[in-house]
């Protein structure tokens, strides 16, 4: 047998106790053994569930070692400290202790140890106690053998850089490192702290396969059991492993209570599938799935979800969703975002939360796109499902099919560039008329920059044609051209005081539409979006490209900014502005009123983040005719620290919306934290949403809970819900996860933020 050798370190010797023999002084021995004690699984268990390990209490992780994985580690040296031995005639050999086992950086103690020469292996008794930098164990005996592995009874165990500790009736070793453990129990909340706790009958571990498999597996959380399963296997290591992951539960008036156990495929390295068995109370069985995959050269994911024989709706729901993004080659890239639902209410009646009496449409589109130095071309098809059914169908969307748009750029030299807009779109809806669109828009622009001013001038044409179907007699093939120039102008002066730099930047743009009839052209696309800054200062009056909007106006603009010299932070700004029509415009929208104006609305906003952990943000837009406002918003945020943030705010809109919200997400101490949300409309003088709900995070363990009610169908039905999620570290989640949701839902909180360093 070929191993590492022995080597006796005596101890000063102890005196005898009555009774006892002395015996032979051990020898120098010339057996040779292999001694060895691999790190435990449990460590890699943690690791696998993808949770933090627990922040209060925690011991001080030990450096990192990667002698107790390397398989030379068996060659090492064995010494042998002990402060008495007795040898007999056969060379059987008996320690008293203490007595300590030296292997590299592993480490066994006990009270007393026997070595049997003949099966060539150590009995330990009496306080055994074993080290090494991931692992420690401490039980009332151990067996040791080169050839049978090793033994330890009644053992506790502790995984210093997990945090992690618990117990084992038996922990079996066998000469290979494959491990078994009897009535198993692990925690991986501090010493000091069993909140949740996995008890198993027996676990095997495959070190060579990296699987561990549990036999009658048991979470229990406060003394109270949360799972069972009478086998489970999951990965050692950090490679990826099929089987079921935590289940999630909810509950909401319109489904009843949620429940969800979903099971994961690892086909691949690249590609894997989740599957997800569920049961709605008051819809029945239901069956979710997700597919993604990862190529060299694309990445994508399938999403399905389904309700067969829902008990509430008294038929089949599902809803399904795919998207890709796949390069082609260096400049041509292809994408698709695909999405159907089996009915008009389904986002109504599976959705997060109010924003599914919004969804209107569901878009599908697959695009292919080119892009080089001067041309960029898009070549789509897309296409929408109503899912407001109260649209009438005239005033639905038109599919396009397909769309092809071209851009082209080239600089000319001494500061001239010209640009080349064309476009070739067929609209196809089952009502109205249908045909094809053509557009080219070729624009010649000089661009004259000096230190504090800049001067671009710019010439060009528009024109728009159609191929039409189903159009009145004599507008199956409307065409319109128009020129088209504009000068942009515009000036920045600085002036500083002190640590501060204001700014005041001037802004001018004329722009010349000549008016042409277009009465006879269709509307297929094309609608009067907000005026805000950026419309302040575009040429186009519409988004959609079925109008040329004739123009003969100056929109006139200043910004001021006030900044930090040190760091250049924005600590304020403030721009103001107002369209002036030289003439007045004539081409209108079906439904656009008539102006006869001068002027357009003035349009106003301020940011201010000079103040103290304050951030003001004011929206304006208000009418100098009607001396009133057309559209308010308000919002004001103090967050002191990246984890407590508050929000109010307020936003008007002319004979539609005039709305109050609140939100917050804030510790009130070290362990807890509230969050809330309330948005009403002072126009109905209706609550659209509340929202309450506070979190306790321990040293093992955080639970939240949310309650929202909510405005739930567009018939204005309202939902009460409550999501309770449990996070167990160094394990795993039980429940919905709520983050997301609450990062949309209160302006400025991120989870990530809220729980970065040290608590």
């Amino acid at each position: 047998m070929h191993g590492a050798p022995i080597i006796l370190r005596p101890t000063r010797p102890t005196r005898p106790q009555p009774g006892e023999s002395l015996g032979t002084p051990l020898r120098r021995s010339q057996h040779i053994i292999r001694f060895s004690l691999p790190s435990l699984f449990l460590a890699a268990l943690a690791q696998s569930a993808g949770a933090e390990p627990a922040q209060c209490s925690a011991p001080p992780v030990p450096p990192s070692s990667t002698l107790g994985h390397r398989a030379d580690v068996a060659a090492l040296p064995i010494q042998v400290t002990t402060s008495g031995a007795v040898v007999d005639t056969g060379g059987e050999a008996a320690l008293s202790g203490p007595v300590e086992i030296h292997q590299g950086d592993r480490t066994l103690t006990a009270r007393y140890a026997h070595y049997d020469t003949g099966r060539e292996s150590f009995d330990a008794k009496g306080n055994v106690d074993y080290s090494d930098p991931e692992l420690g164990i401490s039980g009332t005996a151990a067996q040791w053998s080169a050839a049978a592995g090793g033994r330890f009874e009644h053992a506790q165990f502790n995984l210093p850089t997990r945090s992690a500790h618990g117990s084992a009736e038996r922990i079996d070793l066998a000469p290979n490192g494959q491990l078994t453990l009897h009535n198993v129990e692990y925690t991986a909340c501090p010493s000091g702290h069993k909140d949740w706790a996995l008890e198993a009958r027996e676990i095997d571990i495959d070190k060579d396969s990296q699987v561990g498999t549990g036999h009658d597996v048991r979470v229990e959380f406060k003394g109270v059991p949360l799972i069972y399963l009478p086998l489970v296997s999951f990965p050692v290591g950090s490679e990826r492993k099929s089987g079921f992951l935590f289940p999630a539960f909810g509950q909401s008036n319109r489904n009843g209570l949620e429940l969800s156990a979903p099971y994961y495929f690892n086909l691949a390295p690249n590609y894997d599938a989740t599957v997800t068995p569920g049961l709605m109370t008051k819809r029945g069985i239901t069956l979710g799935g997700e597919f993604r995959y990862l190529t060299e050269g694309s990445n994508g994911t399938l999403k399905v979800d389904w309700v067969p024989s829902d008990a509430s709706a008294h038929r089949d729901r599902s809803f399904i969703r795919f998207e890709d993004t796949t390069q082609l080659g260096e400049n041509l890239r292809f994408d698709t975002n695909l999405a159907a639902a089996s009915d008009s209410n389904y986002f109504q009646d599976f959705g997060l939360g109010p924003e599914g009496t919004s969804v209107e449409y569901l878009k599908r589109v697959a695009r292919v796109s080119y892009l080089d130095e001067h041309w960029r071309a898009i070549a789509l098809v897309e296409q929408f499902q109503t899912i407001d059914q109260t649209i009438a169908d005239v005033d639905r969307p038109y599919a396009r099919a397909p769309q092809v748009l071209v851009n082209g750029n080239w600089s000319l030299g001494k500061g001239l560039s010209l640009d080349l807009d064309a476009e070739t779109v067929e609209f196809l809806r089952n009502t109205g008329i249908k045909g094809v669109r053509y557009a080219l828009n070729p624009t010649l622009t000089y661009a004259w920059r000096h230190p504090g001013l800049y001067l671009l001038p710019s010439i060009g044409v528009r024109s728009i044609g159609y191929a039409l179907s189903d159009a009145p007699a004599g507008s199956a093939s409307p065409h319109v051209m128009a020129p088209a120039a504009t000068v942009d102008a515009g000036m920045t002066f600085d002036r500083y005081s002190g640590s501060r730099i204001q700014t005041l930047e001037p802004r001018v743009l004329y722009t010349y539409v000549p008016y042409r009839d277009q009465s006879a052209q269709p509307l297929f696309d094309t609608g009067l979006p907000d005026f805000n800054l950026i419309q302040l200062f575009s040429p186009q009056r519409y988004a959609g490209g079925d109008r040329i909007a004739d123009a003969n106006q100056v929109a006139i603009g200043t910004t001021t900014r006030l900044l930090d010299a040190a760091s250049g932070r924005q600590l304020l700004s403030a721009t103001l502005g107002q369209i002036y029509y030289i003439s007045t415009p004539k081409v209108r929208l079906p439904e656009e009123p008539a102006s006869t104006s001068s002027s357009s609305d003035i349009i106003g906003q301020i940011n201010v983040a000079a103040l103290s952990h304050f951030n003001v943000q004011l929206g304006e837009q208000w009418s100098p005719h009607t001396k009133q406002s057309a559209r308010t918003q308000v919002r004001l945020q103090y967050q002191p620290e990246p984890d407590k943030v508050a929000n109010v705010g307020y936003r008007y809109r002319q004979g539609l919306v005039e709305q109050v919200e609140s939100s917050f997400a804030w510790p009130v101490s070290k362990d807890w934290r509230i969050y809330g949300r309330e948005v009403y409309s002072l126009r109905d003088h209706a609550g659209i949403e509340s929202l309450g709900g506070f979190e306790f995070k321990s040293c093992c363990f955080r639970v939240r809970i949310i309650a929202r009610h909510y405005v739930a169908t567009r018939t204005g039905t309202r939902d009460t819900s409550i999501s309770l999620q449990l996070e167990l570290n160094g394990l795993s989640t039980v429940g919905e996860r709520a983050d997301a949701f609450l990062e949309r839902s209160i302006r400025g909180y991120s989870a990530a933020q809220a729980y970065a360093g040290p608590e």
